[in-house]
């Protein structure tokens, strides 16, 4: 429950959530939060172990995406890795296999060691196909610094195909720009529905009318 709705582990703690269990079922013994912890690294540990496996049959190239994300209330930045693949029962799977906090400044030699600690770590640095990033220059630096550390590895097309370009972030920045061009008439068309919408002026022309 608390992995499938990401709930804080002092949950456990809360008096409400202590008297919903005592009459729910008396004998249910509450974990601690330390408990808690443990067994969710348990099942995490357990899950990871599946996944590995399930790459490690897996005949078939492996494509990567990635991001950078950033806490509201943190204000830190995460980076998160998902794998792309089709099974042997061809079926299409995707499974996030990384999602880190990475410390400040976020540079490319920081990105990369990141994204070469995941691929060691799920031994998948020889079942790569492609690898789609935001369109920024750090992305661009980090790409080209994979590429040599990638050298001794069999690319498809030894490497041309390898840096996929997001399309969604790219229409994402054209529609900004076109944005940023009307600015101005946008700003007028908002006040003047907000104008017709809650300006007290508006409401006495409609009642003399």
């Amino acid at each position: 429950m608390v992995i499938l709705h990401e709930y804080p582990l002092s949950m456990v703690e809360h008096s409400g959530f202590h008297r919903f269990m005592g009459t729910a079922q008396p004998l249910f013994k509450i974990p601690s939060r330390n408990t808690l912890k443990s067994d969710i690294l348990e099942i995490y540990d357990y899950e990871k172990g599946k996944l590995k496996g399930l790459l490690e049959k897996n005949k078939g190239r492996i494509a990567l995406t990635t991001d950078m994300w950033t806490s509201h209330n943190q204000r830190k930045g995460f980076i998160s890795i998902t794998a792309y693949f089709v099974d042997n029962s061809w079926t299409l799977q995707s499974r996030i296999i990384r999602f880190i906090y990475v410390p400040c400044p976020h540079t490319s030699e920081m990105l990369d060691d990141v994204m070469m600690e995941c691929l060691h770590d799920w031994n998948i640095e020889h079942k790569l196909s492609t690898l789609t990033v935001d369109n920024c220059s750090t992305n661009n630096a980090m790409i080209r610094i994979l590429l040599e550390m990638l050298y001794d590895v069999s690319l498809l097309l030894n490497g041309d195909m390898f840096h996929m370009r997001c399309s969604a972030h790219i229409l994402n920045l054209i529609v900004r720009d076109g944005l940023d061009v009307i600015s101005d008439c946008i700003e007028r068309i908002r006040s003047s529905v907000s104008y017709w919408t809650s300006s007290p002026k508006r409401e006495e022309k409609e009642l003399r009318l």
